[in-house]
């Protein structure tokens, strides 16, 4: 889960609108932030480990000058949690330059490393270890791919590249003068096209597009390429779609002011809340949220329910989002900078209290031991989503099966281990029905186990995620990259 931006329009400041879409695409990814611009001539890349404002000041920005930028914001899913694996990626082609963002994740990485050590490699731009390619992630790889067309144009380039790519992609990149964009077939992950008075943006969520200024024209549909040039919008359908958006954007990734595949997402998460109540009703006297993600779904619980809702926890807007750190540690850590009960609210009350998923268990049985040392009579945990059981080999960093509380333990055992009076999951049926969206046009493999894109060794089921690595990555300073073509 990444957040990516790209902005083609001239005679605006394309870097600072890069700057505010990141923005507001930060909760998608905290780890690094990154942006490159072009003027036509060169393309500058800036990036550093942090959050967008942390890597970012009014100078750095006043330094960027073009008309097409891209921008990106990560958090890891492959690869390392260094600089060297920050976006964009850059690299020269025999015919200028291209720098490129991700978000998802590939399936094929050991398929395209080979294609990539394959290349022709008796030009200096084409030797893999010339240009030090020192990461550990598939969008290295995708780079190298495109940037090797000496024969044909990159937008030809890229209808050849794409269908080859297996797995979850919304891209953007940018050469000197060009933008493009591209999702993968079954469109697991969102990507939005908007218009401004003068050019085009594209986008991760349709918030981002509202935060800049533009307007919303369309999804950018699975299996299509869009190139945005002094030509005007050109799209190509590059393979043909079969839809299989994530469910857990409508549960907890995307901002609850995005629109996906026409279903407003905050509507998905109220009507998941209203479900749950009537799948598992409870005697209570106070509904509470986890903040920020589980509150529209508190909402419709109480709602649907007849019970009071009120805030129990007061959230620190300042620590990140706990989900998304990157190691096991720091989520442990950021449990308790994130969240404090309201003792007054919760003390001799009964409390339902609403979270949008349980992965490992470590943020819950906390979250009931604050409102036990509160006070709280009786806790009783409702969950948005069904048991994670199968990690996510698209995009987001579930974590091994063994470490997914809900593989091997059945509800009853998972609420003790929590801590709870008792835990309601809602069911599959009721998550899908509230995103509006058809069973078949959504990926619940870490629901149920089924992939909409075959693994390509099932052994990976019990690992981590799929890394492919090049080299052996290093901490390096974040500085320009300047090409001059």
């Amino acid at each position: 889960m990444c957040g990516v931006f790209g902005v083609w329009a001239p005679g605006e400041d394309v870097a600072k609108l890069t700057y505010f879409g990141l923005y507001a695409l930060q909760h998608r990814g905290q780890e690094s932030a990154g942006i490159s611009v072009s003027n036509g001539r060169q393309i500058l890349v800036f990036k550093d480990m942090g959050l967008v404002s942390q890597v970012f000041d009014e100078n750095t920005l006043e330094s960027f000058t073009g008309h097409v930028a891209i921008g990106h914001c990560r958090y890891s899913t492959t690869g390392a949690s260094t600089w060297h694996n920050a976006q964009p990626t850059f690299r020269p082609t025999g015919h200028g330059s291209i720098a490129l963002g991700h978000n998802g994740n590939l399936i094929n990485t050991h398929e395209l490393a080979r294609m990539v050590a394959e290349l022709p490699s008796d030009e200096d731009e084409l030797d893999i270890h010339a240009h030090n390619l020192e990461t550990t992630n598939d969008t290295s790889l995708v780079t190298a791919l495109l940037a090797y067309h000496p024969d044909e144009s990159l937008e030809d380039r890229a209808i050849e590249v794409l269908p080859k790519l297996r797995g979850a992609y919304s891209f953007v990149w940018m050469t000197e003068d060009t933008l493009y964009a591209a999702r993968d077939p079954e469109g697991i992950r969102p990507l939005v096209l908007g218009r401004l008075d003068r050019g085009w943006v594209v986008a991760s969520e349709d918030a981002a597009l509202a935060t800049v200024g533009a307007s919303v024209v369309r999804e950018i549909e699975p299996g299509e390429l869009v190139v945005i040039d002094e030509g005007g919008l050109r799209s190509h359908k590059f393979s043909p779609p079969d839809r299989k958006g994530c469910v857990f954007e409508y549960v907890y990734l995307a901002r609850p002011d995005a629109t996906i595949a026409g279903r407003s997402v905050h509507e998905a998460r109220v009507e998941m809340g209203r479900r749950l109540a009537r799948e598992f009703p409870v005697d209570a006297d106070l509904v509470i949220p986890v903040p920020e993600s589980g509150t529209p779904s508190a909402t419709g619980y109480a709602e649907e329910a007849g019970i009071p809702f009120g805030q129990g926890f007061v959230k620190n807007a300042y620590v990140g989002r706990t989900f998304i750190q990157p190691s096991q540690t720091l989520r442990q850590l950021g449990i308790r900078l994130k969240l404090n009960a309201l003792e007054h609210m919760i003390r001799g009350k009964r409390i339902v209290v609403v979270d949008d998923s349980i992965v490992r268990g470590n943020t819950q049985r906390a979250q009931v031991r604050m409102l036990r040392e509160a006070g709280a009579l009786e806790v009783h945990v409702r969950i948005s989503s069904p048991p994670v059981k199968w990690p996510c080999f698209y995009g987001i960093d579930f974590a091994t099966r063994a470490e997914l509380i809900a593989n091997g333990l059945d509800v009853d055992e998972i609420a003790s281990s929590i801590g709870a009076d008792s835990l309601g999951y809602i069911s599959l049926d009721g998550m899908v029905e509230a995103t509006g969206q058809p069973v078949g046009s959504l990926c619940t493999a870490c629901f149920t186990g089924e992939y909409p894109i075959p693994l390509p060794d099932e052994s990976l089921l019990g690992k981590h995620l799929l890394e492919v690595s090049l080299a052996t990555p290093t901490m390096g300073k974040a500085l320009p990259v300047l090409n001059n073509p």
